[in-house]
C-alpha cells in the first residue's frame, strides 16, 4: 500500500544518519514485492540489498505473512523465562536440522535472540560463562578485529573494529583486536577465488596470546566475510589458521554470520562454504526474511553440555531476553525455512555465483573504481575517495541509484549489494548497468 503523503520527519531519528542530510535523502519505501521496492511517489525501486542483507526469500512473501498471522490468532506472546512453547521447539529443532556444518558439526543446540546485536552479546556471554563453567575462569577476555562489525551493543561495539561506533561510548575492558585482512596492493580485483595474500594475518591471535596470556582469553570473534566494512573477503587459509590456533590454546571461535548466513554465500551458512567449524554461530536478518525481528546463537554440544552439570535448582545460563524464542517470530522464522527448502534458496547463490561476479566484475575500469570483492551473491565496488571528503562519493552514488530506480548500501565508499536470494539473472545485469551509470555520473 502506497503512502497518501509524505509524512513529517521532525520527531523521527534516523540511525546513523543526521536528521539534516536524511530529510533530503531517499525516503524509503511504502510496499514491497518480490524483488522490488515501492516508494512513497509510487515508483519501483529494484532491490540490490535484500533490504539490510536479511529479506533473502524476497518481499511480500504470503507464506510468512499467512503463518504470521495465524500465529497472532492463536498465541501472541509466551514468557520465555521458566517456560516454553511448541512453535520455539519446532523453530529449534528445524534450525538444528540444517545447522551450520551440518549435524556431524555438532553445531546443534540454539538459544533465540532478539537480533543480531543481541546475538553477538548472546555468544560472548556464553563463551565466559562456558569457560568459568569448565574451571577455566580467569578467561574474560574476548578477540575481535579491526574493520570488523558485531552490532551496536556494548559486547559488539567492544569486540567489533569500526571506529565510528568506538568515538562516542565506552567499551568492555579486557578487549583487543586482532588486525583486519584487507590488502588492497596485493589482493584488488580477484576473481575466481579468495584472496591469495593474509593467511599469515591469523598468526594476529598468537601474538595476542603472547602479550595476555592464554588462560585470560575466552573467544575470538570474526565475520567468515566481513560485510558493512564493505565486504572483506578472508585469504586462503586464513580461517583454518585462526581455528587451528585458537583450538591449540582452549579459546572458543565465533562465526559472526549475521549477514553469511541462510544461503548468501551458495551454501545454508559460511561454515559450509569455507568447511572451517567454529565453536558459536551468531545468525539473525535471515532467519525470518527479515519480516520479524530475530536472532539465534547455534552453540556447540560441548559447549551446551558444560553449561547444562551442577544442580538441578540451579540456573545454568544467567541470561535471556523479553522476546527470545518470541512465537510470532518462530511463525516467520518456520515459514521462511519452508521457503528456503521448497525453493532451493540456500544453495542458489551457488547457481548464480559465476553470473554475478562477471556482472560485478564488468565495472572494472570505470571511474574511480579501485577494487572489486565478489563471493556468492555478495559485491563490495570499492570508489577512490574525494580529496578531505571520505564517503561523499559513495553516498552520491547510492542516492543516484535509488532515484534511478536502485537500492544500494553505501559504506564509506565501497557500494554493498547482496540481493535477495530469488534474483535473476537479468535482474543481475539491470544492477550492474544502473550502478555502473550512477559511478559514471559521480566521477
Amino acid at each position: 500500500m502506497l503512502m497518501s503523503n509524505t509524512p513529517s520527519l521532525e520527531n523521527f531519528w534516523m540511525p546513523f544518519t543526521a536528521n539534516r542530510q536524511f530529510k533530503a535523502a531517499p525516503r524509503l519505501l511504502a510496499g514491497a514485492t518480490g524483488m522490488y521496492y515501492t516508494d512513497v511517489d509510487g515508483g519501483q525501486v529494484l532491490d540490490g540489498t535484500a533490504g539490510l542483507w536479511c529479506v533473502n526469500a524476497g518481499h511480500g512473501r504470503e507464506k510468512i505473512a499467512d503463518s504470521v498471522s495465524r500465529q497472532l490468532m492463536t498465541m501472541d506472546y509466551a514468557p520465555p523465562f521458566q517456560m516454553g512453547h511448541p512453535y520455539v521447539f519446532d523453530f529449534a529443532e528445524k534450525l538444528a536440522a540444517i545447522a551450520p556444518g551440518g549435524k556431524a558439526a555438532g553445531l546443534t543446540k540454539v538459544f533465540f535472540t532478539g537480533s543480531g546485536s543481541e546475538s553477538v552479546d548472546t555468544a560472548l556471554k556464553i563463551a565466559i560463562a562456558y569457560q568459568r563453567a569448565i574451571g577455566q575462569g580467569t578467561r574474560t577476555r574476548v578477540i575481535g578485529r579491526e574493520r570488523g562489525y558485531h552490532g551496536v551493543g556494548f559486547g559488539g561495539i567492544s569486540v567489533g573494529g569500526l571506529v565510528n561506533n568506538r568515538r562516542v561510548f565506552p567499551t568492555l575492558p579486557g578487549v583487543d583486536h586482532m588486525r583486519h585482512t584487507h590488502d588492497p596492493v596485493r589482493n584488488s580485483f580477484i576473481k575466481n577465488g579468495l584472496p591469495e595474500h593474509g593467511a599469515d594475518l591469523a598468526d594476529d591471535l598468537e601474538r595476542l596470546v603472547a602479550l595476555h596470556g592464554a588462560e585470560t582469553i575466552a573467544a575470538v570473534i570474526v565475520e567468515p566475510v566481513a560485510g558493512s566494512t564493505g565486504v572483506l573477503l578472508p585469504p586462503k587459509g586464513y580461517l583454518e589458521k585462526l581455528r587451528a590456533i585458537s583450538k591449540k590454546h582452549g579459546i572458543l571461535l565465533i562465526f559472526d554470520e549475521v549477514i553469511t548466513g541462510f544461503g548468501r554465500l551458495g551454501t545454508p551458512f559460511a561454515v559450509d562454504y569455507f568447511g572451517v567449524v567454529p565453536d558459536l554461530v551468531t545468525t539473525a536478518k535471515g532467519l525470518t526474511n527479515g519480516v520479524v525481528p530475530m536472532g539465534a546463537v547455534f552453540a556447540s554440544e560441548a559447549v551446551h553440555d558444560a553449561l547444562m552439570v551442577g544442580p538441578e535448582s540451579q540456573i545454568e545460563l544467567f541470561h535471556g531476553y523479553t522476546y527470545s524464542g518470541h512465537p510470532v517470530a518462530c511463525a516467520a522464522g518456520l515459514a521462511t525455512l519452508e521457503i528456503y527448502r521448497e525453493e532451493g534458496l540456500l544453495t542458489r547463490a551457488a547457481e548464480l555465483a559465476d553470473h554475478w561476479q562477471e556482472a560485478m566484475h564488468s565495472l572494472n575500469g570505470l571511474p574511480n573504481v579501485i577494487d572489486i570483492r565478489t563471493i556468492g551473491l555478495v559485491a563490495g565496488i570499492e570508489l577512490a575517495p574525494r580529496a578531505d571528503a571520505a564517503g561523499a562519493r559513495g553516498y552520491d552514488v547510492f542516492v543516484d541509484c535509488f532515484n534511478k530506480g536502485l537500492l544500494v548500501r553505501v559504506t564509506g565508499d565501497t557500494i554493498a549489494l547482496s540481493p535477495p536470494l530469488i534474483v535473476e539473472k537479468e535482474q543481475i545485469d539491470t544492477m550492474a548497468s544502473m550502478l555502473g551509470d550512477a559511478i559514471k555520473r559521480a566521477a
